[in-house]
């Protein structure tokens, strides 16, 4: 081992413990419950997730999912939103849904008053008609700005050249058509179907009691209806091969999607692609390959970047590669990704420059910490995806522990460079594509 690695390593084993204690309880209704206690911090953090989300979404009403989150705190049985509002702003209360839960904050000393209005909003939100047209007004005005945005029609187009006909390969909040065919009988619907307790992880992060916190859930709670359990499917999504498409719009920049079905957060290699995409596509500044290559000495565009691990889930992420750029560079570029994804395949990383990415890592680690609501949403995401009890302590560790050879062997299984989808947006065809691929 090298005497940079070896300090990475040291750096590593020095990191101050996040000090995260959690209780886990399963509260008689059958939702879940975490609660981490963080003594003297100004802010308390609830975290909502149900089990589901868009995949639940009727044929021809995407987005109802999304619009159920959504509006859950816009009245409930006891209180209107403006009586909502007036009660939580005093005290710097927020809560914000969508198609998997809610996500609340408060001042610590006014925590009870959150998890009371959550427990309202979980159980009996009135999704009244006058705020669901006021909500479905925004989000068609959304779709039709989105409609034409090579950006997000690019964006849209590449998931499902990746995941073809499943759910992922679709805007969570639905299509024009879809959110025109939602009415407020349908979210009722959706609530009472899906928002159940047995499908509810619920994490508690701040100056609380764990005790007093799992007392006061029971109570409120008391009446929520269990649900049935979700029926497991086995994912399907086409195999990996080149598929090309375009969206045509006159504007000066092409925006450019490359990349193919990625990783589980469960897959093992997880740590060592982390590393690998900083090297590759997602280390600050022009530290990583791709900008320093594309953006700095090539100067095609100043957005661009690459990464597998960042929407890895309990279902396939996706290996992305993304540019802006204009129509006369679109070869270049495309080729400039492919000859750093083979690049970093076929020859070992530099130590000096594989330092550069775990240091970043390794040193920023701690600070992704900081905040209730980020401990909060961690709490679910380690319950999601079964990750161990001391996962915080050993992905550091295991960031400063990657070598070279471990690099190219992640890359060499994880990336497929001939076997790429290809989408674009803006003034190109298809024809433009498979030319550059």
């Amino acid at each position: 081992m090298s005497a940079r690695r070896n300090d990475i390593a040291e750096a590593a084993r020095r990191l101050p413990a996040i000090d995260f204690p959690v209780e886990r309880h399963e509260l008689s209704c059958g939702a879940t419950l975490f609660v981490s206690a963080r003594e003297g911090a100004p802010v308390t953090a609830v975290e909502v997730h149900l089990r589901g989300g868009p995949s639940l979404d009727p044929e021809g009403r995407e987005g109802t999912a999304f619009l159920t989150g959504g509006l859950v705190d816009q009245g409930t049985t006891k209180h209107s939103e403006e009586e909502l509002a007036a009660l939580l702003e005093p005290a710097g209360g927020e809560v914000a849904g969508d198609a998997g839960g809610l996500h609340a904050t408060i001042v610590s000393g006014e925590w009870k008053r959150l998890l009371g209005l959550v427990a309202e909003m979980l159980t009996s939100p009135t999704f009244p008609a006058d705020k669901v047209r006021r909500q479905k007004e925004l989000l068609l005005h959304r779709l039709a700005v989105e409609r034409d945005d090579p950006r997000r029609q690019g964006s849209l187009r590449y998931r499902r050249l990746v995941y073809g006909q499943h759910w992922l390969g679709r805007a969570p909040y639905g299509t024009l058509e879809s959110v025109q065919a939602i009415q407020p009988r349908h979210l009722r619907a959706h609530h009472r179907r899906n928002w159940v307790a047995g499908r509810a992880r619920i994490a508690v992060c701040g100056d609380v009691d764990p005790a007093a916190v799992r007392s006061f859930l029971e109570r409120a709670l008391r009446g929520w209806e269990r649900g049935a359990p979700i029926e497991r499917r086995k994912a399907a999504f086409p195999k990996r091969g080149v598929r090309f498409d375009a969206f045509r719009a006159e504007r000066q920049q092409v925006h450019v999607y490359l990349g193919h079905l990625g990783i589980r957060r469960r897959d093992p290699d997880y740590s060592a692609l982390v590393v690998m995409d900083h090297v590759l596509g997602t280390g600050p500044g022009f530290t990583n390959r791709i900008s320093r290559r594309l953006r700095d000495e090539l100067g095609l565009a100043y957005a661009v970047h690459a990464s597998i691990h960042s929407s890895a889930g309990l279902l396939p992420g996706l290996f992305t590669a993304y540019i802006g750029t204009s129509q006369d560079k679109l070869r270049v570029a495309v080729q400039g990704f492919l000859d750093e994804i083979r690049r970093i395949q076929d020859e070992p990383v530099p130590e000096d420059e594989l330092g550069v990415a775990q240091s970043f890592l390794v040193g920023s680690f701690a600070m992704g910490f900081e905040r209730a609501s980020r401990r909060a949403a961690y709490l679910i995401s380690k319950d999601i995806h079964g990750l161990p009890d001391d996962n915080l302590a050993r992905l550091p560790r295991e960031f400063a522990a990657v070598t070279p050879a471990d690099v190219q062997r992640v890359a060499r299984a994880h990336l497929h460079p001939d076997q790429c989808c290809l989408c674009a947006a803006g003034p190109v065809t298809r024809a433009d594509l498979c030319a550059a691929l």
